[in-house]
């Protein structure tokens, strides 16, 4: 699901990498906010309330925003980098060591973010933003624009649009474009929320341990993937 691109890239691998992700982002979210009570998994409103402080004349809260946008940029930056910079060595394992960032990152929230909150509510947040911006980047780049799972506004939109679309066409081809589409999207937002959820119930028991589940969930994708693609190889060689 990380590997395939291009022509060589199916819906099913949409299907994968977007119910993963998506599942991450929304215990993200949830355990993000629960604790910082800051947005971390997009910069919508972060740019807002920057804008809003900004005329109160509250320089260093929005300041704080202001960071909070440039870590999520930061963060897709460092991921499109990294992708190109290892893609000229070894095309295995470009994508693979942005999510080894971003999994690494939310383990060390998960071990050591509890204690951190009363200190420094801010690195929590900037921390949790700079993965989500390396997923988003990540996640866009490999399905060419077709997934996105950090936040739910635009899927919310191309959702609406394309169940309309569906009164007005009848040709076959399009219908299934438009409901592979649809299908696509609405696993994306039933995967966000269950990750939600599943954050919202342990949050009050286990604190930002929570992200061990997001964490380990992107471990055993990126192992999979990757041994799936070791195995193909193997094949491979065998067969020639």
């Amino acid at each position: 699901m990380f590997k395939h691109q291009g022509k060589r890239r199916t819906p099913k691998h949409n299907l994968q990498i977007a119910s993963l992700l998506s599942f991450v982002a929304g215990i993200v979210n949830v355990a993000g906010f629960l604790a910082v009570a800051q947005l971390t998994t997009n910069v919508t409103g972060h740019f807002a309330f920057f804008v809003d402080e900004m005329f109160k004349l509250k320089f260093i809260q929005s300041a704080i925003y202001f960071l909070y946008v440039i870590f999520f940029f930061i963060g897709a930056f460092c991921s499109s980098f990294l992708v190109e910079l290892i893609s000229r060595k070894n095309e295995i394992y470009m994508y693979l060591v942005p999510i080894a960032i971003e999994c690494g990152i939310l383990l060390l929230i998960a071990l050591y973010g509890d204690e951190l909150v009363p200190l420094s509510p801010n690195l929590i947040a900037c921390s949790l933003l700079f993965a989500m911006g390396l997923q988003n980047s990540l996640v866009t780049r490999i399905s060419n624009s077709v997934v996105r799972t950090t936040h739910l506004t635009g899927l919310f939109t191309d959702l609406g649009i394309e169940i309309s679309q569906l009164f007005f066409y009848s040709e076959k081809e399009r219908r299934k474009k438009l409901f592979t589409s649809i299908n696509l999207k609405l696993i994306i937002i039933c995967f966000f929320f269950i990750g939600g959820i599943l954050a919202g119930v342990l949050y009050s028991k286990i604190g930002l341990t929570v992200l061990l589940i997001g964490s380990f969930a992107l471990f055993i994708g990126m192992i999979y993937d990757h041994l799936k693609v070791r195995v193909k190889l193997i094949a491979r060689k065998y067969r020639n």
